[in-house]
């Protein structure tokens, strides 16, 4: 029996977890969840899975939701909030597994408190590995605690290199869909609306991920993730565009040999997957091989999506740079969905704030945060600018330089 943290519990990768942990109770128990702001859904979790530590995001939140327990007569959790009460949560002596589905660095800390801790970790969030992945790789060889990618690449990618030694890999393959403007004419870029955007073509995500697909910065990220999750330099972590999103990603060999990872488009099975390593578990994720009837693979464009080539420039320099590319594209594309910015200036935010960021290898989470926070304030100093010619070009006014 493994016990397990949640941290992210009310979103789509929490959710999943805990359908994993329902349809496998002799294996999985809920410990503890970090909850966030959903107090509704934070307490039908308590309700149903009665974990011993439930974590939200604010002191007021936590004791909206200590109440309602109480008025239901469920007792025997532990209501805690912020940043240490989702440390709390995912460092309690019986805690064994600890997924990590906090969005952006707001998790950080916790996941590193975890891995001193000594937990394994399931990772969903990539933001962790981007900001403080030199970090945690170094604390996690330490404490000899194992980091399982969730991200179905990435999970596709560590499943591939079980079948030989790390000297004998070549280079990764990370698949992309391509998101929704794969084949639109680069002239149209500039008329692209935020709900074109957010119409990706395969998966139903987060608003963020969603225009992150359609920019390829997603995948930008993942390139630094891989490259931290399995040692690797940016020249080895390919990007190949393949639309069907049925080859999951690719490992290449030394001798040639090229092997794939396919299965059902579904995250329960590589949470599944991380949460039952080193075993594999029976489970009905089966996969329809009619489907391979038509599969596609093409080079991405670099001109297109100019995210991907900042995202290699990024994983090259490290440290700072990688803590920017993550912070000032989640400004970004918030200002985007805020109609401040048009979708082409996401790229151009990103591009002016690395060229801003001086060289910088962060040695602990603290410096990491302060990093983080630096990138965002230059984010909004850029965005400022940016969007006043925005509104300006579209008011009529002349813009002047």
């Amino acid at each position: 029996m493994k016990h397990i943290a949640i941290l992210g519990s009310t979103g789509s990768i929490g959710q999943s977890t805990l359908s994993i942990v329902e349809s496998y109770p002799e294996r999985f128990a809920v410990a503890s969840l970090a909850a966030g702001r959903n107090v509704d859904a934070a307490f039908e979790q308590c309700r149903r899975w009665r974990p011993r530590v439930v974590s939200m995001a604010t002191e007021e939140l936590a004791a909206a939701l200590e109440k309602r327990l109480r008025e239901a007569g469920i007792s025997g959790i532990e209501t805690v909030h912020g940043t240490e009460g989702t440390v709390h949560a995912a460092t309690l002596p019986e805690v064994d597994f600890v997924v990590s589905a906090i969005v952006g660095v707001a998790g950080l800390e916790a996941t590193y408190a975890a891995v001193q801790a000594g937990k394994t970790i399931g990772l969903a969030n990539k933001e962790a590995m981007v900001a403080a992945g030199e970090i945690l790789t170094a604390a996690a060889r330490e404490k000899k605690v194992a980091l399982l990618p969730i991200d179905s690449e990435h999970n596709a990618v560590h499943q591939c290199m079980r079948a030989g030694d790390r000297a004998e890999v070549k280079r990764i393959w990370l698949t992309a869909s391509g998101g929704p403007f794969r084949t639109l004419p680069l002239a149209d870029f500039a008329q692209i609306t935020v709900e074109q955007a957010l119409k990706h073509p395969t998966w139903v995500m987060g608003r963020r991920i969603t225009i992150d697909s359609a920019t390829m910065l997603n995948k930008g990220l993942e390139i630094i993730e891989a490259c931290r999750l399995f040692d690797l330099p940016p020249a080895a972590v390919k990007v190949t565009v393949h639309p069907q999103s049925t080859v999951h990603s690719l490992v290449e060999y030394v001798d040639g040999s090229i092997l794939a990872q396919i299965s059902v488009t579904d995250m329960r099975l590589p949470i599944l997957y991380a949460m039952s390593w080193p075993e594999r578990v029976e489970s009905d994720l089966t996969f329809d091989m009619t489907a391979l009837k038509h599969l596609e693979f093409e080079a991405p464009d670099f001109e297109r999506f100019p995210c991907l080539r900042l995202a290699y420039e990024a994983a090259e320099r490290g440290g700072a740079h990688a803590i920017a590319l993550n912070a000032s594209d989640e400004i970004a594309v918030e200002a985007f969905l805020e109609r401040v910015i048009p979708f082409q200036g996401i790229p151009r935010t990103i591009e002016a704030v690395l060229q801003a960021t001086p060289e910088s290898h962060p040695a602990t989470i603290r410096d990491v945060l302060a990093l983080d926070e630096q990138a965002r304030e230059r984010s909004r100093e850029v965005l400022a600018r940016a969007g006043r010619d925005y509104a300006a070009a579209h008011s009529g006014v002349a813009i002047r330089s």
